[in-house]
């Protein structure tokens, strides 16, 4: 049965469905109505929440005539196109209100460190769990396991992905020495990304027979079906994106406001978490369908990819919102950077040989929600000083892995 034996009718359910998620921003917007902003906050959320499974499911869906993995790349860099949206929006508005600017790198920042810090986690527990649902399974039969009990593996071909993120890693602590993300960082960074999707091009490829839900289905669809329905999902996407991401960060700022709750807070994680959550769920479901190389290998992609274009994109969009040519950060927007930065370098020493064992899972996961237990100034900078002691340590102990990643950057 297409679509991973899901039932046709199940699946043409869910695209119904995210497309009713989405009508309430669509005829909010066409209306001109002004609801409050927690109401508005929760209709344009939901907005950009369909926009990126729509987004998804027609860049998995595109796979099917792309080959390479470039084609995963595109995949998660399409995936986060609201979170792009929203993110390039405020810093485009800080060009008029320069208080915006904290918005940009607060949800940057949350965005980068949701990402490590949850989805790397999330995608070691759900595979744990889907090894021993599948070796209970095959108990009940008389069979053995189909995978011994290991922790989650990333293919050879994504040492190309963690060597640029070494160099990402060492270009994201710029911003926080010179209090500002420059036009000339933003050239570095955007350049690094160019380079690195035409590197990744003439790499391995991936399959598309092992997609599942709504994507596997549309893949088995007669070719001009098939790319109907993804220029359609691309398209509707798109208009979602542009109907939801402004309001929608306009309105979280002002239900902070509303309900006495820090807005920097709101930006930083409740903005990533909806524009994100399509993909993290796909990464999940691949682990615990013991697809781990694919689930961990599209969430580095998506690190890569935000931590060079995303960052490089917003001096440009600040110049276009009639401000400078680089983007200014305050004390906390620099400490902010500065233990996202940090954490870019653990994520990276715990990944450099191809392995994310469950207590290296654990111990991302438990730094990461320290910062809600300690969230003043001087924890952050502790914070930072852990992240950086224990990265730089065991990226010394695996300096061989290191050099295989760089070597994978320069090589034909």
């Amino acid at each position: 049965m297409p679509g991973d034996l899901v039932p046709r009718e199940t699946l043409l359910v869910r695209i119904g469905a995210a497309l009713a998620i989405a009508l309430p921003a669509v005829a909010t917007r066409a209306a001109g109505l002004h609801p409050p902003a927690v109401a508005a906050a929760v209709i344009y959320g939901a907005g950009v929440l369909a926009a990126a499974v729509l987004l998804m499911w027609a860049a998995e869906t595109a796979r099917a005539d792309m080959s390479g993995a470039l084609a995963l790349a595109l995949l998660a860099l399409i995936a986060i196109l609201p979170e792009y949206a929203v993110d390039v929006y405020y810093a485009y508005a800080a060009g008029t209100k320069p208080h915006y600017a904290g918005y940009a790198a607060a949800n940057m920042t949350g965005a980068n460190r949701l990402l490590v810090g949850v989805g790397w986690a999330l995608v070691v527990l759900a595979f744990t769990l889907g090894v021993r649902r599948a070796s209970r399974r095959a108990g009940r039969h008389g069979r053995p396991p189909p995978t011994a009990e290991r922790d989650v593996r990333l293919a050879p071909h994504h040492r190309t992905e963690l060597g640029f993120l070494a160099l990402a890693a060492v270009l994201g602590f710029i911003p926080a020495l010179t209090a500002e993300i420059g036009w000339y960082i933003a050239i570095v960074l955007i350049a690094l990304y160019a380079v690195y999707l035409g590197r990744i091009a003439r790499g391995g490829g991936e399959d598309v027979e092992n997609l599942a839900g709504v994507p596997a289905w549309l893949v088995t669809l007669p070719r001009r079906m098939r790319r109907t329905a993804t220029g359609a999902g691309f398209a509707i996407g798109a208009i979602l994106v542009f109907i939801s991401a402004e309001p929608f960060a306009n309105a979280l700022v002002d239900a902070g406001s509303a309900l006495g709750i820090d807005e920097f807070l709101l930006v930083q994680w409740l903005a990533p978490l909806a524009s994100e959550a399509p993909e993290l769920i796909v990464a999940v479901v691949f682990a615990w369908r013991l697809r781990d190389a694919d689930a961990i290998g599209a969430l580095l992609s998506s690190k890569v990819n935000q931590w060079t274009l995303l960052i490089g994109s917003l001096p440009l969009a600040y110049k276009a919102g009639g401000g400078g040519w680089s983007l200014p950060l305050d004390s906390r927007q620099l400490e902010e950077v500065l233990l996202t930065a940090s954490q870019t370098v653990l994520g990276l020493g715990l990944l450099i040989d191809l392995v994310l064992r469950r207590w290296e899972a654990a111990l991302l996961f438990a730094l990461f929600a320290v910062q809600f237990a300690l969230p003043g100034e001087q924890a952050r900078l502790v914070l930072s000083g852990v992240y950086l002691a224990i990265g730089f340590t065991v990226l010394i102990n695996r300096y061989r892995d290191l050099g295989r990643a760089m070597e994978a950057v320069v090589r034909r």
